[in-house]
């Protein structure tokens, strides 16, 4: 009879609904553990370029040495001196000294670039946003832009209360440039359409700002902020070695004038480590704030 078959063909179609149904918890499964599987292929790769980059150092320094490079510590000895309780040149993971220097470098990184991002982030909006702005600091912020900031360590020292304050200022000159140059592409490339779906819809000045403005230009604020923190490590260094009496930059021309070669090497290797987990930290704030664009790039911010 035609009506026997009517019961399974219901319940066949409602286990194909059913399993329908579970087919996005299953793809956003499946795009889970595809991300998981790409950020260990990552690792394995860091890995493995970190290995071959600490291979290549001891093959220059320990096995096939080129001329002049007698004098460069190969890995081996440097970790055995940097893991050492009682180091032969003074600074170790063991000595107090170490991390004094580690903690006033990062004070003033931090302290300088927090200053630019307080100043740089507003500024860049509003350059990018007022064609008022834009006509009148553009031209000045190109001016200064280009100027390295070591070149005005002279006169921040001349003119500033103090060396501390000094180091501070040169550093955070280079991370407000950056700041400022990427927050401004940030606002200036939101399209139009935008502006004008948002004028549509009646948003007032302030509701286009908080909402179609910041969110839409985060992306290129992060990425300022990432090259920001770069520079700023870069600038501390040099203001260390040219004003400062502490800090990484100072342990490093200090290891130079007397010739210790590990502790150049050291302070080396720490300020890349600190400035890498900097710019992750920054990166990792990002992606939290940025879930949207993970939805929309399919889960890659």
């Amino acid at each position: 009879m035609p009506g026997q078959h009517v019961a399974p063909a219901l319940d066949d179609y409602d286990e194909r609904l059913a399993r329908s149904a579970d087919w996005p918890l299953a793809a956003g499964d499946w795009r889970g553990r595809l991300r998981l599987l790409s950020r260990s292929a990552r690792l394995r790769r860091g890995v493995l370029g970190l290995l071959g980059f600490v291979s290549l150092w001891y093959l220059l320094t320990a096995v096939a040495i080129p001329p002049r490079f007698h004098f460069i510590p190969d890995p081996l000895y440097l970790f055995s001196e940097w893991t050492s309780r009682e180091p032969s040149h003074g600074v170790s993971l063991y000595t107090r000294a170490y991390y004094e220097h580690i903690g006033i470098s990062i004070l003033r990184v931090y302290a300088a670039f927090a200053i630019s991002v307080a100043l740089g982030t507003p500024l860049g909006i509003l350059m990018g946003w007022s064609t008022f702005a834009r006509n009148t600091l553009g031209p000045v912020i190109e001016l200064l832009r280009p100027v390295p900031p070591l070149a005005w360590v002279p006169l921040a020292v001349l003119t500033l209360p103090s060396v501390e304050s000094a180091v501070i200022f040169v550093t955070l000159l280079a991370a407000f440039f950056a700041t400022v140059l990427n927050t401004f592409l940030g606002v200036r490339s939101i399209p139009a359409t935008y502006l004008r779906a948002a004028a549509c819809l009646g948003y007032r000045r302030a509701d286009v700002l908080f909402r179609v403005i910041v969110p839409g230009s985060l992306p290129s604020i992060f990425t300022g902020l990432q090259i920001a923190m770069g520079v700023a490590w870069f600038s501390l260094v040099g203001g260390e070695m040219i004003a400062g009496r502490s800090g990484l930059g100072y342990l490093i021309l200090d290891a130079y004038t007397q010739l210790v070669l590990p502790n150049i090497f050291i302070g080396m290797i720490t300020l890349g480590t600190l400035g890498w987990l900097s710019s992750a930290l920054i990166r990792r704030l990002g992606e939290r704030l940025m879930r949207w664009q993970a939805h929309r790039t399919g889960g890659h911010p």
